[in-house]
C-alpha cells in the first residue's frame, strides 16, 4: 500500500535512533540519563487538589477554546511577565501540549502557495523536529538555517536572499533555543518582525523555555511586537507548563496572537482538535497564576548552571547556557562521543546531529552532544563529571 511521499525522507526520530546506537552495547557503569528534556523537579503541590476538586468534569467533553478561568489566567500571566495586553476571549487558545500547536498552526495558516510558488518554512538548524514535519505536511519547503556559534546560536534569517524570503510563509524561531540555550534579545525580535513585514510572512515564536534562565528574564516576541506597533497577525507565541512548572505529563500549553490568527486555529480545533480535559485545565490555570513554584525550580537550575561552569571551567565552548536546561557541548563527532561515553561510563547523551539536518554547508549538530540537566543536583554533578573526564580530559 502506498504511503505519502512527503514523509518518506524523514530520518529516524532522535530517540529511537539513539537506542539503535547505544542499546546494542552494554553500559560502562551505572546508567545516568541525560538525553531527554523531561524535567524531574517536583511538580507544584496543588496538582492533586485541583484534579480532585474538578474530578467530576472528566464525565464531560472539555470546551474547545479552553475554560474562561484558564484563558484569563494565561492572559494575566502574559501581563505580569511581559507587560502585554491580550484578549482572553479572542487572542489566546489553550493547547494540548505546544507540539500540537506548533504543528496545527502550520496546518491552519500556511498557504498552498506564496507569490505563485511553493511556500518556504524557515526553521533553525538544529531545531525541535515538529517544525520540519509541519512544513512537509503542508507540502511546503523547509529551509534549514544554521544556528551556530558564528550566529550566536540563533538563525540569521535576515541574511537570506530576497528570492527566498519572498517565498517564506512561516518562520519558526525558538528562544531560549533548544538545544543551545541562546536568547533572542530585543533587537533580534525587532529585526525579525520587520523582516516579516517586508516579506509578508508569519513568525511562530516557540518560547517554551522562557522561564528557565539565569540572570535577566529573556525578552518575549510579543513584548517587542506590541512596543513597536507590529501587526498582531504576524506573530504567534507558544508557551508551555512542561518546563516552567515541571508538568510535562500534563500536556498543557497555549498559543497567543492576533484575533484573526487565533480564530483560524480555533476553527481547525473545532474539526480536528483535542482539548485538554477540564480537571487538567484547572491545574493549568492554577499553575499560570502561581510563581512561587517556578522561582523555586529556577533556583535549582541556576545551581546546575553554576555546577556546570565549575566542572567545565577552562574547557573552551563548554560553559552553561544563558537559559534552558541543556548543555550543547563541542566534540569531534557527536555519535562517536555519545557511544564512547555510554560504553565507558553509562551516561546517555544525545548526538547533536540527531536534532539537525544535513545541508550543503554540512550538519551544524554533527560536532556536538546535547546534555539534559533535568535530574537532581547530585546526579547531574556525577553525570557532568563523567562527561568531562571521559571526553574532555587529555
Amino acid at each position: 500500500m502506498q504511503h505519502p511521499a512527503r514523509f518518506q525522507t524523514l530520518p529516524a526520530y532522535a530517540f529511537p535512533r539513539l537506542r539503535s546506537l547505544l542499546d546494542v552495547h552494554a553500559p560502562g557503569g551505572d546508567v545516568i540519563h541525560m538525553t531527554i528534556g523531561d524535567p524531574r523537579h517536583a511538580p507544584p503541590d496543588f496538582v492533586l487538589d485541583e484534579i480532585a476538586a474538578h474530578v467530576g468534569a472528566f464525565a464531560n467533553y472539555p470546551p474547545n477554546d479552553g475554560t474562561p478561568v484558564l484563558r484569563h489566567s494565561i492572559t494575566a500571566w502574559l501581563k505580569r511577565r511581559y507587560g502585554v495586553e491580550v484578549c482572553a476571549e479572542t487572542q489566546v487558545l489553550p493547547l494540548n501540549g505546544t507540539r500540537e500547536g506548533l504543528f496545527n498552526a502550520a496546518v491552519a495558516l500556511c498557504p498552498e502557495e506564496k507569490n505563485g510558488q511553493v511556500p518556504v518554512v524557515l526553521t533553525p538548524n538544529p531545531f525541535y523536529q515538529v517544525y520540519a514535519v509541519a512544513a512537509l505536511a503542508m507540502a511546503a519547503q523547509p529551509h534549514y538555517v544554521p544556528a551556530t556559534a558564528a550566529t550566536g546560536f540563533l538563525p540569521d534569517y535576515t541574511a537570506l536572499p530576497p528570492e527566498v524570503l519572498d517565498r517564506v510563509a512561516v518562520a519558526y524561531i525558538c528562544s531560549p533555543s533548544n538545544p543551545q540555550g541562546a536568547v533572542a534579545d530585543t533587537e533580534y525580535w525587532r529585526s525579525l518582525l520587520e523582516l516579516a513585514e517586508r516579506h509578508d510572512f508569519r513568525v511562530f515564536a516557540d518560547e517554551c523555555y522562557s522561564e528557565v534562565y539565569r540572570g535577566t528574564p529573556p525578552p518575549g516576541a510579543m513584548e517587542v511586537a506590541q512596543k513597536m506597533g507590529a501587526d498582531p497577525e504576524r506573530l504567534l507565541i507558544f508557551h508551555s507548563l512542561s518546563k516552567r512548572s515541571n508538568l510535562a505529563g500534563l500536556r498543557s500549553g497555549f498559543v497567543a496572537g492576533g484575533k484573526q490568527t487565533i480564530a483560524a486555529l480555533k476553527q481547525l480545533r473545532n474539526y480536528a482538535g483535542a482539548p485538554l480535559p477540564v480537571p487538567l485545565q484547572a491545574v493549568a490555570a492554577r499553575a499560570w497564576a502561581d510563581e512561587a513554584h517556578v522561582d523555586a525550580s529556577r533556583a535549582r537550575y541556576v545551581r546546575k548552571y553554576e555546577m556546570a561552569d565549575r566542572i567545565f571551567a577552562n574547557i573552551p565552548g563548554c560553559a552553561a547556557p544563558q537559559a534552558g536546561f541543556f548543555l550543547w557541548l563541542p566534540v569531534e563527532d557527536g555519535e562517536a562521543a555519545a557511544l564512547k561515553l555510554w560504553q565507558t561510563t553509562g551516561v546517555r547523551v544525545l548526538p547533536g546531529a540527531y536534532l539537525s539536518r544535513d545541508t550543503d554547508a554540512g550538519n551544524p549538530g554533527k560536532k556536538f552532544i546535547r546534555v539534559a540537566m533535568v535530574a537532581d543536583e547530585d546526579e547531574v554533578a556525577e553525570g557532568l563529571t563523567q562527561i568531562r573526564d571521559c571526553l574532555f580530559k587529555e
